[in-house]
């Protein structure tokens, strides 16, 4: 990976850890509701990325074939699923479990199910990696400090795992879309979130009048960084994805773990903060070490 693109991911993962703080606090608050705060965080790229992505759109939506409308759908789907998963998480747990998870078990996932399915055997650091990624699971759930497995912890670990498989399944697609396709990463984005509000309003339409209002007077300000950061976070992500390999992009985002344990855990008042932050550590460890042996 050269320095340009090693850098924009780095600058990626401190964004992504800054947004999936604003969301937790907002999720935290128990006054707004779900369905109803992705909608308006989707509303909130929509309105304050409108001049960048409406000029792109301008000059590239021509060329696009069918399948770059494909992809788009596609990964529309599964970030609604994701950003679903995700704020359930929040909700449910702490950050520094629910991130970490997320985050770390996407590639564990695909590398099990590598051995598992596909008859894959890893090399020895890709074996490593995999002991170290369940060895920082298991000292985020404190099983490895003889502590018992609270429902929370519990929550945090299973909506942590499918958030990481859904990121698992965007991040393939949007590979795809930007390197194979040669979609711009930032309309790649916005029309994600442009087609996530129809796919939002029949849910919507199912809550009380004024769900909408209620939720944006408790979590404007979470709704404003997660519409002002989180699309720029992943537009570096893709841009540098553009000249570096996913198999290397991938294990470097996840320093976002680090930043979200040490950060997070301190803004949020979390406990066993330095116990979470030694197994997000671990997480990003083994995640290097697959990258490695694969």
């Amino acid at each position: 990976m050269s320095s340009q693109a090693l850098v924009l991911v780095l600058l990626a993962a401190l964004l992504h850890a800054g947004w999936n703080i604003a969301a937790k606090k907002a999720r935290s608050g128990g006054e707004g509701d779900q369905i109803a705060f992705q909608a308006l965080c989707a509303l909130a790229v929509i309105t304050l990325w409108a001049p960048l992505g409406l000029w792109v759109a301008w000059r590239e939506l021509g060329a696009w074939g069918w399948q770059a409308w494909v992809v788009v759908t596609l990964s529309a789907v599964v970030h609604l699923g994701y950003f679903s998963a995700l704020l359930i998480g929040y909700r449910k747990a702490d950050l520094t479990v629910v991130y970490p998870v997320a985050r770390g078990s996407g590639p564990l996932l695909s590398s099990l199910a590598a051995v598992l399915l596909l008859g894959e055997r890893p090399g020895p650091w890709g074996w490593a990696g995999i002991a170290t990624l369940l060895f920082g699971v298991l000292l985020l759930s404190g099983l490895l400090r003889r502590r018992a497995l609270t429902p929370p912890v519990r929550a945090g670990l299973r909506w942590g795992a499918l958030t990481g498989a859904l990121i698992a399944g965007y991040t393939v697609i949007d590979a795809y879309g930007v390197k194979v396709l040669a979609v711009s990463p930032l309309l790649l984005d916005y029309l994600c979130n442009v087609l996530r509000l129809p796919l939002l309003l029949p849910f919507l339409a199912r809550r009380p009048a004024g769900t909408l209002a209620r939720t944006w007077a408790a979590d404007w300000k979470a709704v404003l960084i997660v519409g002002s950061v989180s699309p720029l976070a992943y537009i570096l992500v893709l841009w540098a994805l553009q000249s570096a390999p996913l198999s290397t992009v991938a294990p470097a985002r996840e320093c976002s773990m680090l930043f979200a344990a040490l950060i997070g855990g301190h803004l949020l008042q979390e406990s066993d903060r330095v116990a979470r932050a030694l197994g997000a550590l671990c997480i990003a460890a083994g995640v290097a070490m697959l990258a490695s042996g694969a």
